[in-house]
C-alpha cells in the first residue's frame, strides 16, 4: 500500500491500485477546490459507473469529531437512516479492517450490501479514510440482497482551525443490476448531498452522545482497544463486479417505487 497506510505492505500489494487511485482523486478534488473549482482531473476505475464527488464545510465541528463519526459504527446506527446493518468483521493491521454494510433501496428494488476493506491514516491535523470492496470467504452474497461493489470510496477531512473542518468525499460504486435512470439520477443529485448534510448534523450531536456511550472507547485511534479477530490477507481478494450476479431492475418506475425519506433527524 501507500507509505504508512498498512504495516505489512508487502502482503497487501494486490490492493495498491484502488488505494492509489482514490488518493489521486481526492488530491485532485482538494486542489481543484482550493482553486475555486468543483471538478478536477479525476480517474474513475470504471468509466461505466458514475464518480460521485461532494464536499461540505462543517462549522462548529473539529476534524477529530468528524473522523470519529465516520468510524463509530455504534453511532452510525443513530443517524444513518438508510442503513440496514453494519458491523466490523476483522482487522488486518492497526489501521486497516474489513466490514459489512447494507442499505435500503426504494421498493421494489432489492436492497444492496457491501463487504469492504477500510484503511485510515491521520495526516497531522487532517485525516484520510478509504474503502473498497473485497471478497471474504465467510461473507458471500446473501439471497435477499444484491452485492454491490465499492470500486473506490474516500474521505479526506481537512482541519480549518480549532472548530471547523471540510469533508471532501468521492465514491464510485457499481450497484450491480440494470437500474432505472431515475434511480441513478436520484442517487447523484439528491441522496449524496443529503448524506453529507446528515453527516454534518450527526457531527454536531456526537460529542454529547459519545459522553454517554463509552467515551474512552475509540479503537480507530487507540489500536490496543481493538478486539476484532485478525484476518489473514491471503483469504481476501478484490471484489470484481463482473463476478457477481447482474439483476435487471430497469423496468421499475419511479411512481411505483416506495421512497425512503432522507430527511429524518439524527
Amino acid at each position: 500500500m501507500v507509505a504508512g497506510l498498512c504495516q505489512h505492505s508487502e502482503k497487501l500489494s494486490f490492493f495498491i491500485c484502488p488505494v492509489t487511485e482514490c488518493i489521486q482523486n481526492l488530491s485532485a478534488l482538494y486542489h481543484g477546490c482550493t482553486r475555486g473549482k468543483t471538478t478536477g482531473d479525476f480517474s474513475p476505475l470504471n468509466t461505466l459507473c458514475e464518480l460521485c464527488i461532494q464536499l461540505i464545510v462543517c462549522k462548529d465541528v473539529t476534524a477529530e469529531t468528524l473522523y470519529d463519526v465516520l468510524h463509530d459504527t455504534s453511532y452510525r446506527k443513530k443517524w444513518d437512516t438508510n442503513m440496514i446493518d453494519t458491523f466490523d468483521i476483522g482487522r488486518l493491521t492497526v489501521n486497516a479492517d474489513v466490514g459489512y454494510y447494507s442499505w435500503k433501496c426504494p421498493s421494489p428494488l432489492k436492497n444492496r450490501d457491501f463487504v469492504t476493506m477500510r484503511s485510515w491514516l491521520p495526516l497531522g491535523n487532517d485525516y484520510l479514510i478509504i474503502n473498497y470492496s473485497v471478497k471474504h470467504p465467510e461473507y458471500p452474497p446473501k439471497k435477499d440482497y444484491v452485492r454491490a461493489v465499492s470500486l473506490l470510496t474516500g474521505y479526506l477531512i481537512q482541519s480549518n482551525g480549532a472548530n471547523c473542518c471540510t469533508l471532501y468525499y468521492l465514491t464510485q460504486v457499481d450497484p450491480r443490476g440494470s437500474l432505472p435512470k431515475w434511480v441513478v439520477n436520484r442517487a447523484s443529485q439528491l441522496v449524496a448531498p443529503k448524506a453529507m448534510k446528515k453527516i454534518y448534523k450527526a457531527c454536531l450531536k456526537y460529542p454529547e452522545w459519545k459522553r454517554k456511550h463509552e467515551p474512552n472507547l475509540k479503537p480507530w485511534r487507540y489500536p490496543e482497544q481493538n478486539t476484532l479477530p485478525c484476518i489473514n490477507v491471503a483469504d481476501l481478494t478484490v471484489q470484481r463486479a463482473d463476478s457477481l450476479e447482474n439483476i435487471d431492475e430497469s423496468s421499475v418506475s419511479e411512481e411505483k417505487a416506495q421512497h425512503h425519506s432522507d430527511d429524518d433527524e439524527t
